[in-house]
This record gives structure tokens, C-alpha cells and sequence, in this order.
């Protein structure tokens, strides 16, 4: 069964302009300019497995590590297998985190239709962006020229009319690349690509592709919306469609944040109550300024923990009404949290607040101040 007849005729909506912005070996490229020296050698951004019994898994890796294979999710024992030579650096992901919102900011001065994927990539629709560019490919370069100028950091920018033909678009010319898919070059651009470069396609499904003759999306759009999905389910109706460039999904940028938090990590650990207490002064403050740049609040504190020996704990304090956002209140009930379930002598590698159960802020559900003197 290999017509190409369909169930229900496709509508394809070309009228968006989809940018997926795709920062380059974000977390490396971040170690190397604060570190310049970390440039000429292979870079693996883990725990170093020889300190570790093996133990470890790689949350990126430089463009010299990649040339020997290493790749992110790849453990680390592993990675040092296949690159001997590597310099392993423990992840700082306060430090990516930051870096990551300075580039949100960014995107904020375009549109407010950004929907985040993880620290390194977002969807950014520009139908109608805030500096009214005509040309998304102006808008992606302007977007790249900011970042790099601000950071110091380079991205691959992919643009199209849906986040499919995006995201594949920024995947194409990395690193630094700008890749335009308009919808007169769809067939061309999805015919000739391997199939296991369509989203979904994993190792575990590219066997039984290549077991239908499927190779590349030419053999995928060969195939019927029935045959796709008696061999894959629902699956297989979401690759018909996005064989043919059509991808109604659109850029969630209202989607709720669950949490507003931040942590720190100590080397050299802390060991004293008033260590601990400048710390969750500087983290209350810098919560409390997260959450009223997003204007929420919320009911629930999380205390986060690690020890020297890397025992993690997490303790919470729920209120029936909204706790203020405050660097006061936010102290407040860090502080009793510690009091009541730390222990400063055991030496203190990480803490970290988190604000949780959150809703935006409006007239009706201000909690007045209760930390203030004034």
C-alpha cells in the first residue's frame, strides 16, 4: 500500500513566521569564555568519570569533543572511551541559567510569542513582531548579532512557517547558520533528509523503517496516512503530515511556569551558620526579584540542600495564603527550613530556593507586607 491518497485533505497554513533559535554547544561555549583556555582542547561538560567510580552522563560537549563522537546523554565513562584527551568540567547551571534568561531578555525585544524548550533553544513566533521587521531572516540575524554581542556566545537560527520545518531548518548549517525552509522549497528540503532526522524517529524505530523501505522523507511521502498508521500508530499520522510541511502546533508562550528558583553551588563548601545565612539573603533576593519581573507569587518555599557527601534533600513550607515577595519573607521561611532540617558542620556544597504553586499577581490576591517596619 503505497498510494499517496489521503483521509482528509490537508490545509497547510504558510501565513506564520516561526524562528527556532538553537544556541551552539550552549553550556561548552560558556565554560570557554570563562575560561578562554578550554578553547583549543576537547571539552566535556560532566563529571569527570575518573573521580567518580565511571559514574556520570554528558550534558554537551565542544565541537573538537564531537569530532570523536561524544555527544550529549552519552555517559561519561564513555565519552572519555572515545576521547581520552577531553577536559571534563561539572555542569554550573546557575551560571547557564542566568546566561540563558539574559538571552530571553533578548527575545522579549522582538516578541512576546517565545515558547522555551530548554536553556539553549526557544520557538519565537514574528508574524508580528514588536520592531516591526518585515523579514524573519532579518529578525534571526538581528537576533544572532544581539546575542553574540551581549554574551559573546553564538546560535543557529532555522526559520519557517510551523516549528517542524524550524527546528530541522536550525539543525542544518550549525554552527552559526541561518537556514530559511519557505514553503515553494518544502519537497526538496524533506525528500532528500534521512529519516531518522524527522522528530520522533529514534534508534528504535529507523529499523523498522528501514525494514518498509522508508530511507528518506521521498520514501516517507510515497506512503499512504493508512499505511503510516497501521505501522505506527498515531504516530505514523503525525509523520504524514509533517512529511508534507504541515505542522498546526502552535508557539505556547502563555504556558504557565510551575516554578521560579535559584540555586548556587560552593566550592569551597560552607560550613558555618553565617555562611549559610549570607547565602540564602543573596538567593531570597534574587528570587524575589525573578518573581516580580514575571509578576507571580506563590504559596510554596522549597529549601534545596546538597552536603559535601552529595546528599541532596528538599524541604517545603506550604501557606494558605501567598507568601510576599520579599527578600525578608523569602528569608523568612528559608531560614526556619534550615534551622529545622540543615546542619551547616556537614560541610555545604549547593542551596537553592524555589517559589512554587504560583499564580499571577493581580488586585484581588495581594497579600499585604508582613516584613516590613515601615
Amino acid at each position: 500500500m503505497a498510494q499517496n491518497d489521503a483521509i482528509l485533505p490537508i490545509n497547510i497554513n504558510t501565513s506564520r513566521k516561526v524562528i527556532h533559535v538553537d544556541m551552539d554547544a550552549f553550556y561548552a561555549s560558556i565554560e570557554e569564555r570563562e575560561q578562554p583556555e578550554l578553547r583549543k582542547n576537547p571539552l566535556i561538560i560532566a563529571r569527570d568519570p575518573r573521580k567518580t567510580g565511571g559514574k556520570g552522563v554528558v550534558a554537551t560537549a565542544n565541537y573538537l569533543a564531537r569530532q570523536s563522537g561524544v555527544h550529549s546523554a552519552m555517559s561519561a565513562q564513555k565519552a572519555l572511551e572515545l576521547c581520552p584527551k577531553a577536559v571534563f568540567q561539572t555542569p554550573n547551571f546557575t551560571l547557564y541559567r542566568a546566561v540563558s534568561d539574559q538571552i530571553h531578555e533578548i527575545f522579549h525585544e522582538y516578541t512576546d510569542k517565545i515558547e522555551p524548550i530548554a536553556f539553549d533553544e526557544a520557538y519565537l513566533d514574528v508574524t508580528d513582531n514588536k520592531k516591526d521587521i518585515e523579514s524573519a531572516v532579518e529578525v534571526a540575524h538581528q537576533i544572532q548579532s544581539e546575542i553574540f554581542a551581549k554574551t559573546k556566545l553564538t546560535c543557529s537560527t532555522g526559520i519557517s512557517y510551523n516549528k517542524f520545518l524550524a527546528k530541522l531548518a536550525s539543525e542544518y548549517q550549525k554552527p552559526v547558520g541561518v537556514a530559511v525552509v519557505l514553503p515553494e522549497d518544502v519537497r526538496e528540503f524533506l525528500d532528500k533528509l534521512p529519516i531518522e532526522k524527522f522528530r520522533g524517529v529514534g534508534k528504535k524505530t529507523v529499523p523498522k523503517m528501514h525494514e518498509l523501505k522508508i530511507f528518506n522523507g521521498k520514501d516517507l511521502y510515497q506512503k499512504s496516512e493508512l499505511y503510516l498508521i497501521h505501522n505506527f500508530g498515531r504516530f505514523g499520522d503525525a509523520l504524514y503530515h509533517h512529511v508534507r510541511g504541515s505542522d498546526d502546533r502552535p508557539i505556547e508562550y502563555l504556558r504557565e511556569r510551575k516554578s521560579i528558583g535559584k540555586e548556587s553551588t560552593y566550592n569551597p563548601n560552607l560550613t558555618t551558620d553565617n555562611e549559610v545565612e549570607n547565602e540564602l539573603s543573596n538567593l531570597a533576593r534574587n528570587v524575589a526579584i525573578a518573581m516580580k519581573k514575571r509578576q507571580k507569587h506563590g504559596k510554596t518555599l522549597v529549601l534545596k540542600l546538597r552536603y559535601a557527601d552529595f546528599e541532596t534533600i528538599t524541604k517545603r513550607q506550604t501557606l494558605t495564603e501567598f507568601i510576599e515577595n520579599s527578600e525578608e519573607a523569602y528569608l523568612f521561611y528559608a531560614r526556619q527550613l534550615f534551622e529545622e532540617f540543615g546542619d551547616s558542620q556537614r560541610g555545604i556544597r549547593l542551596l537553592g530556593i524555589t517559589m512554587t504553586n504560583l499564580a499571577s499577581i493581580n488586585f484581588e490576591n495581594i497579600t499585604l507586607p508582613l516584613f516590613k517596619s515601615d
